[in-house]
Formats: structure tokens, sequence, C-alpha cells
């Protein structure tokens, strides 16, 4: 049986280049965890196989970040598999994908997915990133703090009440 060789680098600054020690890595484990609780080696050590490609820890952690865009492309692709399964208001797609309610409602009018069913949907006069979309035009109401008929009206019209744009948006 042979044995494999090994070097033992610091973790922290990984230099494959300049290794601390080079052995079998049975006899390099050992060295590697007596020098360091002897505080010979006051920092942590990996034992790699010469060649390895080493990176540091902070570029392997960031290597594993997840990119907002890719994360989005997953959350609307889950909205559309609970749509096609059936679940056809915000809530429901909610419930169905474990996203926030507010990321559903975000995505679900950032990139006009369809639902079955129609919403309220009101757009801030100076602030077009601010949307409020409800399925009930009492909660809208309540949350621009607005009546019923100066909502409707609104939203025959293209409107504005409270500072908001109002708008139904149909069933698809």
């Amino acid at each position: 049986m042979t044995e494999t060789q090994v070097l033992v680098i610091n973790a922290n600054l990984p230099d494959i280049d300049h290794p601390l020690a080079i052995g079998p890595e049975p006899e390099m484990f050992k060295l590697a965890q007596h020098n360091y609780k002897s505080g010979e080696w006051p920092f942590p050590v990996r034992l790699v196989k010469p060649g390895t490609k080493v990176r540091s820890d902070a570029a392997y952690l960031s290597s594993m970040k997840q990119d907002p865009k890719q994360g989005e492309r997953e959350d609307i692709k889950a909205i559309r598999q609970a749509h096609k399964h059936g679940k056809h208001t915000l809530r429901e797609l909610a419930d169905s994908t474990a996203i926030e309610l507010n990321r559903v409602k975000d995505l679900v009018h950032k990139y006009s997915l369809p639902l079955s069913n129609g919403y309220w949907r009101a757009e801030k006069h100076n602030n077009p990133d601010e949307v409020i979309a409800y399925q009930t035009l009492a909660r809208l109401c309540e949350r621009i703090d607005a009546s019923e008929l100066s909502i409707r009206k609104a939203s025959m019209s293209n409107g504005k009440v409270n500072g908001y744009y109002i708008s139904w948006v149909p069933k698809v």
C-alpha cells in the first residue's frame, strides 16, 4: 500500500508553492494537529495533494453566492409551475411556492406573469417602483385610504387617487 504525499499549507494564505511541510498523509495530519495545538502554527492549516489548485476561503465563499437574477429566475419558474398546477391567486401562489407574498406580488407585476383572476393595482405617482396590488377592492381602499367609488372611477379613466394611479388588471 502506497502512502499519498500531501502538503500542509496555511488556510488563510493558501500558497501551494511554499508549503509548511510535505509528507505522507497520516504523518502530516498528526504534525498539523500537534503544531496547531502547541501554538507553533497559530493559523488554520489545510492538507492538499501536490498539484491541487488552491483558492482562498474568501474566493471560495464568493463563488458560492447566488446571483440575484438567478434567484429571481428560480422564483418566477416556481410561480409559473404553481400557476400551472391550479394556484391562481397571489396568496395561493405564495403559499405553494414558500415565497413571501410581497415578493410574489412584486414578481407578478414586474414580469406581468399571468393570473387567471383579476386584481387591483395602484402605482405611486412620483415613484413607479412602489406598486400596491390586492385581489379585493376593499383591501386596496384600506391601504391607500380612499373610497371604493373614487377608486372605481379612477380605474376607468386611468386617473389618480391620493397620489396613486389606479388600474384594474382583468382576468387573463
